[in-house]
């Protein structure tokens, strides 16, 4: 887990160096965005993967927790829908913000 983890944090530092560039304008910070929110090589994106990710986590916790009191799998199924409703869209609306005539949201 912990050098998955460990992946993860290098792949994004990679976009974060991306994202720094000089030379980044809008229509490419956009096209990152939406990279980010829909991937359209891989189906999904970073954000729906790390909710799918936050999902099982709430699922596992369901059959662990000691009362089944949905105190600690409430707020992954919280976080999880946060990800994709709220970030997911706020990274859309920036996208087209920084780009109207781009990729379609």
């Amino acid at each position: 887990m912990r050098a998955s983890v460990g992946i993860a944090q290098l792949a994004l530092q990679q976009v974060e160096d991306d994202l720094n560039a000089d030379d980044v304008d809008g229509p490419e910070l956009a096209a990152i965005l939406h990279e980010i929110q829909e991937d359209t090589e891989v189906p999904g994106g970073l954000l729906p993967a790390l909710a799918q990710l936050v999902s099982t986590a709430a699922r596992r916790a369901e059959q662990i927790e000691p009362d089944r009191d949905g105190d600690a799998s409430c707020p992954l199924h919280e976080a999880a829908a946060l990800l994709t409703d709220n970030a997911g869209m706020r990274l859309n609306w920036a996208a087209r913000a920084l780009d109207p005539q781009g990729e379609p949201v």
